[in-house]
Parts: structure tokens; sequence; C-alpha cells
């Protein structure tokens, strides 16, 4: 498949963001991306007005689809449990994960990300700052172990450290193959212990000092 034909899912799980979904939610969906993209939300058993705020975007949004992962008596939800079914409903063969925590700050990034990042990569981690992208590649899932290990619940806060965040490997978003998207999930329920998170910093503080990536430019929103 050439850049022009090449299609997304954007994958989000939520849970009570009511809120940011009001505030972001349009800027996911109304991207200029020609071959089409759709958007895939997953509502973690939200109790505030998240399932209303869906319904009415379903509406006007052919591009958004909507599902919920029901809680279960006894049994805590997991990001896993919520990305597991976002892949599933995805209709493409690449997925992007995010979060609807912040929007994207003009409407062509997802056409900036599609013309520069490496297809032959099963999986690239995205980074953003408010007048680029950097793009990391990893050619197997396995080699971004480290990367996911660390950062599966913590994307909500990257924005708010932005200085060395590359360095850090604290990533905003992540580009995936659908057909190895299963294999990243397995990285989701690892818990490390505190001297393991130690190392997991270390080691990715000194790969990320000496990797090639990807940079993308783009005007910020007026």
């Amino acid at each position: 498949m050439n850049r022009d034909e090449r299609r997304f899912s954007v994958i989000m799980a939520v849970y009570d963001q009511a809120y940011e979904l009001k505030e972001n939610l349009t800027a996911f969906l109304t991207q200029q991306y020609q071959p089409g993209y759709q958007v895939v939300i997953v509502d973690e058993s939200s109790t505030d007005e998240t399932p209303d705020i869906l319904k009415l975007y379903k509406k006007d949004y052919a591009n958004l689809y909507s599902t919920f992962l029901p809680k279960s008596k006894g049994y805590a939800l997991s990001k896993k449990q919520a990305y597991n079914i976002g892949i599933k409903a995805a209709t493409n063969d690449w997925l992007i994960f995010t979060n609807a925590n912040y929007a994207p700050v003009n409407a062509d990034i997802l056409q900036a990300i599609n013309d520069q990042f490496d297809d032959t990569a099963d999986l690239t981690l995205g980074y953003l700052t408010k007048r680029s992208i950097k793009l990391q590649a990893f050619y197997d899932v396995d080699e971004a172990k480290d990367h996911i290990t660390r950062m599966e619940r913590r994307l909500q806060n990257v924005r708010n450290r932005k200085r060395y965040h590359y360095r850090r490997g604290l990533y905003d978003f992540i580009i995936v193959k659908k057909s190895v998207a299963f294999d990243m999930l397995k990285y989701y329920e690892l818990k490390p212990s505190f001297v393991q998170r130690q190392a997991l910093r270390w080691r990715i503080f000194w790969k990320n000092m000496f990797s090639r990536y990807e940079y993308i430019t783009y005007l910020s929103k007026e």
C-alpha cells in the first residue's frame, strides 16, 4: 500500500472524560486526511456524561465509532482490556493509540505523520512539542518493550514534562501495525519493581541519546 492509500484507526480509551471530549474530540474527527480514517473510542464504564457525548458526536461524524467496556463486579478494568476491544473494532491496517486529554494542534498532523513515518517499522513512538513531532521507529515490537512497560499508564502526564521527554522515552502516541498490535499489549500488564523501573529509565535514556528519529515540523494553530 502506498502513502496515498494508507488509512489509520485512531484509538482512545476514556473514563469520565466528558470535559476532555467536549473540548478536543472535534479536532480528532476533522483531520484533513484524504485517504480517510476512523476514530475508535472505548468507554471504560464512565460515570459522567461521557456516553451521552459520544452518542451526540456519532450522529454528526461517520468516522467515529464508540464501544463500551463493562465493569465486572470484583474485577478492575485495565488499559489492556480497553485497547484489546479497540483493536478488534478498528477497520484499518494502521493503528494510532493516543488519549483525549489534548487535541491535535492543527488539522494536518495526521497527513504529516503519514508523509514521514517509516512503514517498514512494526511500531513507532511519537513525541510532540509545540511545533514539531519526533517519530522513533522500532522494527520489531519487542524492541519497544522498555518504553511500553514504563509508560503505558502515564500517557496523560506526558505533556506536562516536555523538557527532554524524548530522551526519557515519554511518548505521546503509538503507531503500530494492526497485525502486531496484540503483541504490544503483552507489555501492558507487566509490573516492574522499583529497581526494575530505575533500570528501565536508564536503558531508555541511553538508547534515546543515540537513536535516530524522523523530525516533522508543522505550523502551529493560529
